[in-house]
């Protein structure tokens, strides 16, 4: 097993969401030192040559020190266990029990992201002035 001793967070800058979540992670006691590096930015791009720089602004992408590369669930419950007091559900939502609630939680995030995500790559007809209301949600 390759110990952790840094991670890196790719999160959507054009993602109101994503954004909301690398503030809630900036505020957090960490266990692991985290980095939050725009997606598909030239800092990216710079740092990891190797990703798939496309497919880090469609999932969540955290890359370990040594090299790991986790993404989607996966780098939800990283990005969790990182954290001083959420790393005990972190290993919860590692198990086989929890795992269906990370998914759940994932596919609840990627849902009201597509529907709020602004940017040069956004649906046609979606909001774009930034002012976007939640889904289900009135106006």
């Amino acid at each position: 097993m390759t110990t952790v001793r840094r991670l890196t967070v790719l999160y959507d800058a054009h993602c109101p969401l994503c954004v909301h979540i690398r503030q809630w992670l900036l505020g957090q006691r960490w266990l692991v030192p985290l980095a939050l590096v725009p997606a598909g930015s030239f800092e990216a791009r710079r740092r990891f040559p190797q990703l798939d720089h496309e497919a880090t602004l469609r999932e969540i992408t955290v890359i370990g020190d040594r090299g790991q590369v986790y993404t989607g669930t996966d780098a939800f419950i990283v990005c969790l266990w990182a954290l001083a007091e959420h790393r005990p559900k972190a290993n919860w939502l590692a198990t086989p029990a929890g795992r269906p609630f990370a998914r759940a939680a994932m596919l609840a995030a990627a849902r009201y992201r597509e529907a709020v995500r602004t940017g040069p790559d956004r649906a046609e007809g979606a909001c774009t002035d930034g002012a976007c209301p939640a889904p289900g949600l009135p106006g």
